[in-house]
């Protein structure tokens, strides 16, 4: 370890010296900042009410400048925006606003005298297409937020994310983009969570503590890397308004469900603090495997607080903790509810997180941060447990560093840094079967894998420009990763992005190119590499699960009609080597990564928005995918009849995220009074479903005849599915 440590601090001393010396390169964040400062015509202080909107971010921010005529958007998606003042005894006023880099865009106004009659058009069809984009991303805004009530407590956003084209909800709450296996990585202001997030796994996010989203699935910054399947940018609510101010939200539902939540904030001058907590009971918190929903009780609580001051109009720190813990039953196949089968699992996250940023100059921008996150795992299984008695304990505490430089200059947004996780690994299993007729003859009926831990160390140098020339956008960029776990590999990442705006037709084309370099799982990583699993079974097959590579390529156009509507289409293809997947350690429920030598993705996506006509929104998106997989493995551990195989089997097979045909649509009517009503639909032409040697008579037993008559089995998936969904609020 004492090595290991003094090369990770070569290399960072080494990444470090090449930020400073490095030259016109960025790295997108894609969020920027917007200082505003209003005055009348003779320079006095003016304090109008706002509004801030664009239309292809979903962004529609109101506010109102402080007693000075200063207001500061924080955190604001690159794009254009409609930005509109009004103030008593003064013309209205409204321009378009431009964020195109990290560093801060400041805007003066000087408002003129109202005249006997005034009249503003204002217009945000402007927003609607971004003209310097160089690639798709679909935007999720406050109030899609707040009006988005997840039949499952803790999936808010992760339904969300699941209505966007590409992406796939399997199981659990499982997020599958393109194609991917729990490739998704959440970056919360900034830092990444790179980790599995889906509620078998990890606390929810609160919902009320969210601004918007921003999903990705091409065209990605080079800061972005080890999880590239798919991005979500969360950003977190900033602006404070001042003074005391308060939210309590209760809910209640089906299956014994109660939610709630409270937040606080207080403002003034250049202090802002907030502090928020949540919890829910429910009785259906997992995807119960047959339709009696047994033993699917969860409980979640959780709490966060922040505090920003800006130093200066050019420093600004702000610090956050969370704490959220998770208990929730594992539901019962029918044989495990007459045995009496019991399984807990509970999950707890703590973490600390630290920004700083300095304005240098009106054209450069320089940025410090760093978390610190503890996460555990346990599970635990009653006496009379079947077909088999496990307990575990996982966890990490993972430390992250990041600091960027970005930069204008003329044509160029650029923006350079470096990064580096540093996480100590601790995992620990023990096991004992109760039915030895469900394994393979010879499997050990009892097993400890003792407690181990093992430092992840993932060290990285990002540099990428954005270009604009005319009606011609350019974005280039490079990434260099290293990973140190359970193998040392490194790679360089290309990517670029091209795209043509032409304004006649309010049209842009785009490509884009990315190079990937993923990191494996970290869950259960020890113990699928531990020698000491080799006792568990006559025929064992470990191999190392070595980090993915891939090729990703994406064109598609987006399109403004009528000043209403936003066409976005694209076709993509991911070439795979090192295809990532997981698998189960016997019936434990204890899953871990695996890999194959090679998968292709590829299909077509579209998405047509309706942010606002008159009283109606909506939008309609639909997917066609198709992707395969093939062997032999290259990692991962097999046991039993499928070690025998899984080095000479070559063949080809659909992989498990392989839903050929998925759609989603809602519309929405703004009625009088602030009501609201709303219809969603959403249909999946299913998954594969591979029993492979299974006995249909043991599924039945399992799980039950409704459940079978889901799946197709000479088709090997299950069958189409369709619902449709009501809402209304005020």
């Amino acid at each position: 370890m004492k090595m290991l440590v003094i090369k990770t601090a070569r290399f960072i001393g080494l990444l470090a010296l090449l930020v400073l010396c490095g030259g016109s390169a960025r790295a997108q964040r894609v969020r920027g900042e917007l200082r505003l400062e209003v005055h009348d015509p003779h320079g006095a202080a003016v304090s109008p009410a706002g509004e801030l909107v664009s239309e292809a971010n979903g962004v529609r921010r109101a506010f109102v400048a402080g007693l000075e005529g200063r207001y500061v958007a924080q955190d604001l998606p690159f794009g254009v925006y409609r930005l509109s003042l009004l103030a008593e005894g003064f013309a209205p006023w409204s321009d378009l606003v431009e964020i195109r880099s990290e560093v801060p865009v400041r805007v003066t106004v000087t408002l003129g005298v109202a005249p006997v009659t005034t009249q503003v058009q204002v217009n945000d069809s402007a927003t609607l297409v971004d003209p310097y984009a160089t690639g798709s991303l679909y935007s999720i805004g406050r109030q899609a937020i707040e009006e988005h009530d997840a039949a499952q407590p803790g999936r808010e956003l992760l339904d969300l994310v699941a209505e966007q084209p590409g992406w796939v909800y399997e199981a659990n709450g499982v997020l599958h983009p393109r194609g991917s296996e729990y490739d998704v990585q959440f970056v919360v202001d900034g830092l990444p969570l790179t980790q599995n997030r889906s509620p078998a796994f990890a606390p929810s996010f609160d919902a009320g503590d969210v601004e918007s989203l921003r999903v990705l699935t091409a065209s990605f910054p080079a800061e972005y890397g080890r999880k590239l399947g798919g991005i979500v940018e969360v950003t977190t609510k900033k602006d404070v308004p001042a003074g005391w101010h308060g939210r309590l939200d209760a809910g209640g539902g089906s299956f014994s469900t109660t939610n709630g939540a409270a937040e606080i904030s207080y403002a003034q001058g250049v202090n802002r603090f907030s502090a928020s907590g949540e919890g829910f009971h429910t009785e259906r918190y997992l995807d119960p495997p047959v339709l009696a929903n047994y033993t699917n009780r969860g409980n979640a609580a959780g709490f966060s607080a922040s505090y920003e001051r800006d130093f200066s109009t050019s420093d600004r720190l702000r610090v956050s903790v969370t704490h959220n813990a998770v208990r929730f039953l594992v539901p019962n196949e029918l044989v495990q509810q007459q045995a009496g089968q019991r399984q807990d699992i509970r999950t707890l996250e703590t973490s600390g997180r630290i920004f700083f940023q300095h304005t240098i100059s009106p054209d450069l921008f320089l940025s410090f941060s760093g978390s610190v996150r503890d996460s555990s795992a346990s599970l635990t299984s009653n006496s009379v447990a079947t077909p088999v008695i496990v307990s575990q304990d996982r966890g990490y505490r993972e430390g992250y560093l990041r600091a960027d430089l970005a930069g204008h200059s003329g044509h160029h947004d650029w923006k350079t840094g470096v990064d580096g996780i540093f996480s100590p690994v601790h995992e620990a299993l023990q096991y004992t079967i109760t039915d030895s007729t469900q394994f393979d003859p010879g499997t050990q009926l009892n097993f400890q894998f003792p407690y181990q831990r093992k430092w992840d160390v993932e060290p990285s140098l990002y540099a990428q420009d954005q270009m604009r020339l005319g009606q011609w956008n350019m974005s280039a960029g490079l990434r260099f990763d290293q990973y140190w776990f359970i193998v040392h590999e490194s790679a360089w990442s290309p990517r670029i992005g091209l795209s043509r705006f032409v304004p006649a037709l309010n049209l842009l084309l785009h490509v884009s190119y990315d190079r990937v370099f993923q990191t494996p799982a970290v869950e259960n990583l020890l113990l699928a590499s531990s020698p000491l699993l080799d006792a568990i079974s006559p025929s064992v097959l470990r191999l190392p699960v070595r980090p993915g590579r891939g090729n990703f390529y994406e064109g598609g156009i987006t399109k403004a009609f009528l000043g209403k509507l936003r066409l976005d289409a694209n076709i993509f293809r991911r070439d795979f080597r090192q295809y990532s997947d997981d698998d189960v350690l016997l019936d434990t429920g204890v899953s871990f990564p695996i890999a194959f030598t090679k998968a292709r993705i590829f299909g077509e996506e579209i998405r047509l928005d309706v942010p606002q006509w008159g009283r109606l929104s909506g939008y309609m998106s639909y997917a066609n995918q198709s992707g395969y997989g093939q062997g032999p493995i290259t990692g991962g551990l097999f046991l039993g009849s499928d070690a025998a195989n899984a080095l000479t089997d070559t063949s080809k097979f659909a992989v498990t995220q392989d839903q050929r045909n998925s759609l989603h649509a809602r519309v929405r009517f703004q009625a009088p009074r602030h009501a609201w009503l709303a219809m969603g639909a959403q249909y999946g032409s299913g998954l594969p479903a591979d029993i492979g040697n299974a006995n249909v008579s043991d599924l039945l037993a399992a799980f039950g005849q409704q459940i079978l008559d889901r799946v197709d089995l000479v088709r090997g998936r299950v069958r189409p599915n369709f619902s449709l969904d009501l809402a209304a609020g005020a």
